[in-house]
């Protein structure tokens, strides 16, 4: 009997270390030389993020948006890529920055991050970067000025550790994404095609999520056209141009959420009237429309250019016309599975990266629309973005540049 037990004994022990042995090989390891350079690089990261986020860049401020991109091109040249500068595809933009690094792999990736802001001038001079014990804060200091620095501080940390287990790493600093990347959607369209993958430098929703969905975004605008007059000696001849506005948006008030996972509608601007004793001849809205399909876009359309054709006030004119559009980035196979190599590279420093959509568009689904997948998401974490009171979240800046860097590494080797 004594010999029994000790045989089930030992079979116990062996069995707990064969287990043991087949979780120490299962568990994720960390490159800890990529994580020590996480380390070393982050107050480098934030004192280069400080010095872009003092500089407005609002889109379309063509001396802001050139002046950034002058002290980016002077780091992206330090660090061996090919640097040069693309005109943007209409007038009124900075150029577009582009930086190219060639190695001996596989892989071809491309970054894109954008410089442009939703701020205008003086704005920085007026709350500047700052940083507090948990955040930092500045306009644009997440959407998307930290994104760009995680994907410099990245391929800082690959030169420095000498890997060059890719074929090419592309950086693309769009100029005017705040607006649609009209400046840069050709482009975007021609790099996508000669790249295995995207990766976008937006910045992560809280608490720590990368983006694997994102809603389109279009604006519609509604115009009316009136009759102007003298609104004390003869209102009667005027043809009020805002109060048909003001009956065209009360038609569509409760036709569409202004918010929630599905489509929503906003108004987002508002024009009428230059003098106050003069009835208005012109009045003219912008409705911001984000969609999860293009369907869901053109049902919004169809019900704006129905209601244009019902005026209240007599002899107005409502014309309705709209933008081209960012479109969805619907979440698939091929971003699942990039996504599960982000997870796993998390894992290694021993967290875990949730995954989440949103509202705001971006690049990526132009990658998508080309058919090459895109992983979204991937700056620093942030919030309250396009507001004065927008933040990162300081703890994420070493596990975000680990992941960042450890993705162009894996991706980089097998695409």
């Amino acid at each position: 009997m004594r010999w029994m037990w000790r045989a089930e004994a030992m079979a116990m022990a062996m069995a707990l270390m064969v287990i043991c042995a087949t979780a120490a090989q299962a568990a994720p390891h960390r490159n800890d030389k990529v994580y020590q350079a996480a380390i070393a690089n982050r107050a480098a990261a934030l004192d280069l993020l400080k010095e872009i986020v003092d500089i407005d860049s609002g889109t379309g401020d063509i001396a802001g948006g050139t002046k950034v991109a002058a002290v980016l091109a002077a780091r992206l040249k330090g660090l061996g890529g090919e640097v040069r500068t693309e005109p943007a595809d209409i007038p009124g933009l900075p150029d577009n920055l582009l930086a190219v690094f060639r190695g001996t792999g596989k892989g071809r990736i491309l970054i894109i991050a954008h410089f442009d802001t939703v701020f205008g001038p003086g704005t920085a001079a007026a709350r500047p970067f700052s940083m507090d014990p948990e955040r930092a804060h500045g306009p644009g200091v997440g959407d998307e000025k930290a994104g760009v620095v995680n994907a410099v501080m990245a391929l800082k940390i690959l030169r420095d550790l000498g890997f060059k287990n890719y074929q090419t790493i592309t950086l693309l600093l769009d100029d005017s994404e705040e607006r649609g990347s009209p400046g840069s959607r050709k482009l975007i369209a021609a790099l996508v095609k000669q790249h295995d993958v995207e990766f976008n430098m937006e910045p992560g929703d809280p608490p720590d999520a990368l983006t694997v969905w994102r809603k389109g975004s279009a604006s519609i605008h509604i115009e009316v056209k009136g009759r102007a007059a003298h609104a004390g000696m003869a209102p009667q001849d005027g043809r009020n141009a805002a109060v048909e506005l003001v009956h065209q948006l009360a038609a569509l008030e409760g036709a569409f959420p202004h918010s929630g996972a599905g489509t929503t509608v906003n108004l987002t601007i508002l024009k009428s009237g230059e003098r106050n004793n003069i009835i208005p001849e012109l009045a003219q809205a912008t409705l911001n429309v984000r969609f999860r399909t293009p369907d869901e876009f053109n049902t919004v359309l169809a019900k704006v250019e129905s209601g244009s054709r019902a005026t209240l006030v007599a002899d107005t004119q409502v014309s309705v016309t709209h933008d081209p559009a960012f479109p969805p980035l619907t979440e698939n196979a091929q971003i699942d599975a990039l996504a599960a190599r982000a997870k796993a590279i998390y894992a290694e420093i021993g967290k875990t990266v949730h995954l989440s959509g949103n509202g705001g568009a971006s690049e990526s689904a132009l990658a998508m629309a080309e058919g090459t997948p895109a992983l979204d998401g991937l700056g620093y974490v942030g919030g309250d973005f396009h507001t004065d009171h927008e933040w990162i979240d300081l703890n994420s800046v070493v596990p975000r540049l680990y992941l960042f860097t450890r993705l162009l590494m894996e991706v980089g080797a097998k695409p």
